[in-house]
């Protein structure tokens, strides 16, 4: 499989809502859906960002159908607003796709008492999948969630989830980024026991040059040997932000996408390359894990609505 957006048909009359789609990944996949005639929601936190992300979009895709919505995922009233937003401007919603993120920050805890990378990768968006749900099961459309190679050396520590007896960047980016593909798969599992038309598609970037770095560790607050190590890691081995696109608009809206699929760049140990079927680490598919952390993100920011 290569898989490209050459691939994709005529969107017009589908909707789509992408988190994080002012910079990077998110705003190419929704160049890539608006020119094929998909009306897309962003969310941001910034009004300047994502104003200069919609005037970007529509040089891309004139006539684009492209709107925004505020949105912090480490506020619950947030995410509330913004799934209310959504809901009010999207009649129907064909694909959530939960990509915003942020990357070995400086230890940092939410008002919540949550660490910052678990709350804005994965609390917030298992919050803001559990308020669009009802909207996803009226179209019969998709969650994508998008996780990261990192997920592989990724542990979740039951005994210091928010890492407050010990904090390391690199350790709770990992642990946020497996979260993600946990939720993902236990997610499928349960839609698909409840016969539920709405299907769950994760997928991963691979190694895509983004600001991702500059928002965490790579270059804010970050000792001078990361920022040259990032600098110089990105220069050899990541490919574009279009092409790390390329996963989520597949998982998003392909018709071959299947529900419960991996998909991500699958050269050069995944960092990059032709998308196909992405490898999951054996850890991430334990069933006990699965469902353990399922319960405990449900005991953090409340239960996920029954599954029609």
């Amino acid at each position: 499989m290569n898989w490209t957006p050459n691939a994709l048909p005529d969107l017009r009359g589908q909707n789509y809502f992408i988190t994080g789609g002012n910079s990077g990944i998110g705003l190419e996949a929704a160049k890539i859906l608006c020119e094929k005639g998909a009306q897309v929601l962003i969310g941001a936190r910034s009004q300047e960002k994502a104003e200069a992300a919609l005037e970007a979009i529509a040089t891309h895709a004139p006539g684009a159908q492209c709107g925004w919505v505020p949105l912090d995922l480490t506020d619950p009233q947030s995410i509330e607003s913004a799934a209310a937003a959504v809901k009010e401007k999207l009649p129907t919603l064909h694909a959530l796709i939960n990509n915003a993120g942020v990357m070995q920050t400086p230890d940092r805890l939410t008002p919540e008492g949550h660490e910052l990378q678990l709350a804005t990768n994965h609390l917030g968006h298992f919050r803001l999948t559990a308020a669009l749900y009802p909207h996803l099961v009226a179209a019969e459309g998709r969650i994508v969630v998008v996780s990261s190679i990192a997920h592989k050396s990724g542990k979740i520590d039951f005994d210091d989830l928010m890492g407050r007896q010990s904090y390391s960047p690199l350790r709770a980016y990992g642990q946020s980024k497996l979260a993600n593909l946990l939720f993902a798969l236990e997610l499928d599992r349960r839609l698909k026991q409840a016969n539920s038309p709405v299907q769950c598609i994760p997928c991963h970037p691979g190694y895509s040059s983004t600001n991702l770095f500059s928002a965490g560790l790579g270059m804010e607050g970050g000792s001078r040997f990361f920022r040259s190590l990032y600098g110089l890691s990105t220069s050899l081995m990541a490919q574009s932000a279009v092409r790390g696109a390329y996963p989520l608009v597949l998982a998003a809206a392909a018709p071959e996408a299947e529900a419960g699929c991996y998909y991500g760049p699958t050269g050069l140990g995944e960092m990059r390359g032709a998308v196909g079927l992405a490898k999951i680490a054996k850890h991430a598919k334990d069933e006990a894990l699965l469902q353990r952390f399922w319960k405990t993100t449900e005991s953090l920011v409340g239960p996920f609505p029954a599954l029609d």
